[in-house]
């Protein structure tokens, strides 16, 4: 398997584009994950490491720190709330509104072996700004903005909104693949990081249907 495609190098940082499918860590049973390709990003003895994470299924911009001193920068930047995030959806069915916030806590319920976030007012505060960019019969796409970085926020937002994401069966999105983009990320160090992910193949046709194109 090839590594992931490169948006961002410096002596600092590395940013991939990272697949839908693919996982950060190795899982139980084994299979590829992005951990495997560290080996050959390594530029000294130890590293390089994870910045942040993304879902195994969501595709897009993924941080992975070359030193460990600008690791330790990366995670300063996200712990204050400093990084900006920017995704892409596309989401079942149209809102009602062009624009929005979604203030709501969530917390991790876990049902047998499964489990997903549910809104919970005792759960941890998230945030997120959302607003369409296009839409057409029976679904739209959303950019949604996290203010705060929760386990799932933009899944459990989405679906909270009344709007899944399209492929999310967790969430009621129902089958196929998850249609999320993690588009673009600014780490405002010195210099300042900054990437931005292509569309993902599995996305195409129904970004178009939207009006992706007229961009």
């Amino acid at each position: 398997m090839r590594p992931p495609a490169a948006l961002y190098r410096d002596r600092r940082f590395l940013i991939i584009d990272k697949p839908a499918g693919l996982p950060v860590h190795a899982g139980r049973a084994g299979g590829p994950s992005v951990e495997d390709f560290f080996p050959g990003w390594r530029q000294g003895r130890d590293g390089p490491w994870l910045a942040h994470r993304l879902d195994q299924d969501t595709a897009g911009c993924l941080v992975i720190a070359l030193k460990k001193s600008a690791l330790l920068a990366a995670q300063a930047c996200f712990a204050a709330g400093l990084a900006q995030k920017t995704y892409w959806a596309v989401v079942r069915g149209v809102p009602e509104v062009m624009q929005g916030v979604v203030e709501l806590p969530l917390a991790k319920v876990t049902q047998g072996r499964a489990w997903k976030m549910a809104p919970d007012a005792a759960g941890q505060p998230a945030v997120t700004h959302w607003r369409m960019l296009g839409q057409v019969a029976g679904m739209s796409w959303i950019e949604f903005s996290p203010k705060t970085g929760r386990t799932h926020q933009i899944r459990a937002h989405a679906a909270a909104l009344g709007h899944p994401i399209a492929g999310d069966a967790v969430y009621g999105g129902g089958a196929g693949a998850l249609h999320l983009l993690a588009r673009r990320i600014v780490l405002p160090l010195e210099p300042q990081l900054a990437a931005q992910a292509p569309v993902p193949a599995h996305m195409e046709a129904a970004m178009k249907a939207c009006g992706h194109d007229a961009l």
